[in-house]
């Protein structure tokens, strides 16, 4: 057992050697995102209070080092044995929650066209009646879930789990009630026919439930078990929540490659390949689960769920070639994408900061009505403007295309007849504007159906679908913009394929392809991705050979959307007080120091043993998350030796155990008082607060010693380093605190790629270091090629 009288100095000193004096208030301590700015809805439940950084970094205190001697030779083995578990349940979890929102979002919405097309042969109104008060009555429940029981599962959820993989903790967004409030939420908004998807909503829950596995459970609502409670660290955790992001991804779409891909592309800051493995295994687990379930569901036992219930649009029977001509219109759909795509993240931006700053102070009641009315006015729209367009008669079919015009009411396919005087005729507009998304999605991906549709009933639906989605984007329901997205692209796409088949007669072109590399196009325009997009897009249509064309547009409709603004992940974290830092510093970090960026801050630090009151004094009067903690030298100069959190310090205070009446540096046993597992803060949870603590007059006259508790080797950056240098080290790390101090005056020794590799030794069976067995067989001697610093300190050779 480690005793403090001889490993605490040994960390200490080994610091002191290391770090030099403590820095003046012109070189002060960083401190990342400690007091981040409060975000611009500072009156919503969800950010209530400010967002807080996590602690990736292994904090190697006293309790730790003990924690780690004492493991057993089992402990490893089983350590990756859960993983791999937790990776199998995070996939199972998602993937039957996935199948339990498109069971209930295909069957509410089966009943609901089933019961309209019903009535509507004998009344237009009590139909519209019916279809109105039945998309209010799920929106409704959908809002007020999220208003009285779960606000943070508002949105699609993607901004703020993007901001916890970046680092950055914002309350709530992993709660139990939280993943109850989503897939409830999202049955209730998708079913009610809101301009909105689930595939956002989805990426969320896996998030969730891979966060609750890994904390054991729900201990609030006694749903927990102890002995799956080892990923108490951020780290670990981190690894999870990516697991659940990917596994969203892959329910929704059926596309597990693109999950991964997905994760790693465009939520998560931090990647290694033994995460690469465990994601990818998460993700087939969840095609497999969702896949198991589509084949139950032939048999007819799923209700209305059909083959819309999850997304896929085969389009392989459609366009196998194109030509070179094709290009240019191909490039225009880019274009568009771009263009409509930064709209899109414009006009939300402004419309969102609007309702958050005026609309939504004015309590839940407003933002019930809020939804009700936008439900209200979708359900107008879809079922009164099909009336405005004429109905057409039904085209001359193959008898082999599977195709039926018209279609039975209430079933899936083309060719909708809604209210038209005629059997063989059918609506235009209602077979995309009265219809399931995923139904008019495939409809508008259709091959084989020239001249479906007019372009008067594309323009119409398009400018209405793309300013319900941009108004109903924000409201207190949870939404994903993926599926309206598609529905927006299409839309124009098909309309630039029928103006090809127009003009070029010869050419066989159809119109389904360019609805999808219009769906490509807007939502690279909108959501900036590029590759895990392109693969979704090639997953969830089944056709390869259309690869070069979505790669074409969604690089041009990228390149024309990041021209004008982020994209809308990224414009809506910033919206939402949620800092994130980006994948490359700005060009003006460059030519900036670590001590410009904090040359306005104060240095406030603690001595290794503090006054009681001190402490508290210090904690009431900032509200940063971390301090250094400074001793005295041999010659009387204050050195730092390490650094202490904030929510450390509310856990001593809080248990009292280690208050001590002398000044001076404790003595042997403080290592059994504690374990790492005691500083370790709930995720998602706002933690301990100052005012949770309780002292007496007695206890405040008390000291604490804080030498066992710190972190004796946070990481530290010379003054002079490069701003945009420490940007890459935060975030690449994943660091919530970086020490920038004055250059070191002296060097203990310098390490290379050889000091980091280790070499079995087969005769007496231990594990050395290779740079070491090479220095020992040297016996001093410095070989050719290698470099020796003659400076007293530095005793290695060095090997590069």
């Amino acid at each position: 057992m480690l005793s403090g009288d001889q490993d605490i100095p040994d960390g200490i000193g080994m610091a002191r050697l290391a770090w030099t004096r403590l820095p003046t208030a012109d070189g002060a301590v960083a401190e990342g995102a400690a007091a981040p700015a409060s975000p611009s809805a500072s009156d919503d439940e969800l950010f209530a209070g400010v967002v807080e950084s996590l602690d990736y970094e292994v904090v190697e205190n006293c309790a730790y080092r003990e924690e780690q001697a004492q493991r057993s030779k089992f402990w490893v083995p089983y350590y990756v044995v859960l993983k791999w578990l937790f990776a199998l349940l995070i996939g199972v979890g998602t993937g039957l929650a996935a199948i339990f929102i498109n069971l209930a979002v295909e069957n509410f919405s089966g009943w609901k066209y089933a019961v309209t097309f019903a009535i509507i042969q004998h009344s237009y109104f009590i139909g519209f009646l019916v279809y109105i008060i039945f998309n209010l009555a799920l929106v409704f429940s959908s809002v007020y879930i999220v208003t009285h029981f779960a606000p943070a599962a508002a949105g699609s959820g993607i901004p703020e789990i993007k901001g916890y993989l970046n680092g950055v903790d914002t309350h709530g967004i992993l709660l139990f009630r939280t993943l109850v409030g989503k897939i409830f939420g999202s049955i209730g908004s998708v079913g009610g026919g809101l301009a909105l998807g689930k595939e956002g909503p989805l990426v969320h829950t896996g998030a969730c439930i891979a966060s609750l596995l890994g904390q054991g459970g729900s201990a609030k609502y006694h749903l927990s078990s102890r002995w799956v409670r080892i990923f108490e660290s951020d780290r670990d955790r981190r690894d999870l929540v990516t697991c659940g992001c990917a596994a969203g991804v892959a329910a929704a779409f059926r596309a597990p490659v693109g999950g991964v891909l997905f994760a790693l592309e465009e939520v998560t800051s931090w990647w290694r390949s033994h995460l690469m493995w465990r994601v990818f295994f998460t993700s087939a687990v969840v095609a497999v689960v969702v896949q198991s379930a589509m084949n139950w569901c032939k048999s007819g036992k799923c209700g209305h769920f059909g083959p819309g219930g999850f997304i896929i649009w085969d389009i392989s029977g459609g366009q196998e070639e194109y030509s070179y001509q094709e290009l240019f219109p191909m490039t225009i759909i880019g274009v568009i994408g771009g263009l409509l795509g930064a709209l899109f993240n414009q006009l939300t931006l402004y419309i969102t900061k609007w309702r958050r700053t005026y609309l939504h102070k004015k309590g839940k009641r407003v933002k019930i009505f809020e939804a009700c009315l936008i439900s209200l006015i979708t359900s107008t729209i879809s079922f009164v403007l099909p009336l405005l367009r004429k109905c057409s008669p039904c085209p001359e079919l193959e008898t082999n295309s599977g195709i039926e015009c018209p279609r039975p009411p209430g079933a899936d396919g083309n060719f909708v007849n809604f209210y038209c005087s005629k059997d063989n005729e059918y609506n235009d507009l209602a077979t995309i504007f009265f219809n399931t998304q995923d139904d008019a999605i495939r409809n508008l991906f259709s091959a084989k159906t020239f001249h479906e549709y007019s372009a008067q009933s594309l323009i119409t639906f398009l400018v209405l679908f793309y300013s319900l989605a941009v108004v109903t984007f924000g409201t207190a329901v949870p939404a994903g913009q993926f599926v309206p997205g598609i529905m927006i692209g299409s839309t124009y796409g098909r309309l630039v394929g029928m103006f090809v088949v127009k003009f070029y007669k010869k050419l066989d072109v159809e119109e389904g392809t360019y609805a999808l590399l219009g769906a490509a196009s807007f939502l690279g325009g909108s959501m900036r991705m590029t590759v895990s997009l392109c693969v979704i897009m090639v997953e969830i249509t089944n056709n390869l050979k259309l690869l070069p064309l979505i790669m074409l547009v969604l690089l041009v409709s990228k390149a024309v959307g990041d021209f004008f603004n982020e994209g809308l992940y990224e414009v809506q974290a910033r919206l939402r007080g949620i800092p994130l830092l980006d994948s490359r510093p700005k060009q003006v970090m460059r030519n900036m120091s670590a001590k410009d960026a904090c040359r306005n801050q104060k240095v406030v630090c603690l001595p290794r043993v503090s006054r009681i009151v001190d402490i508290l004094s210090v904690l009431r009067s900032n509200k940063h998350n971390g301090f250094p903690v400074v001793d005295r030298g041999q010659n009387g100069e204050s050195l730092v030796i390490g650094l202490i959190l904030r929510s450390h310090l509310l856990v001593l205070l809080q248990s009292k155990v280690d208050f001590q009446n002398s000044p001076f540096p404790c003595g042997p046993g403080i290592l059994n008082r504690h374990n790492s597992s005691d500083f370790v803060k709930p995720p998602s949870s706002k933690g301990k607060s100052i005012d949770d603590i309780h002292l007496t007059e007695d206890e405040l006259g008390l000291y604490l010693d804080l030498a066992p508790f710190l972190n004796p080797s946070p990481y530290i950056v010379p003054e002079d380093m490069s701003l945009a240098k420490v940007y890459n080290l935060f975030r690449q790390l994943g660091l919530r605190h970086i020490f920038v101090v004055p250059r070191p005056s002296r060097a203990v020794g310098l390490i290379t790629r050889q000091d980091l590799l280790l070499e079995e030794n087969s005769n007496s069976g231990t594990t050395e270091l290779q740079s070491t067995s090479v220095r020992g067989q040297l016996n001093g001697k410095v070989p050719s090629g290698s470099t020796h610093l003659g400076h007293p300190l530095l005793e290695s050779i060095v090997i590069e």
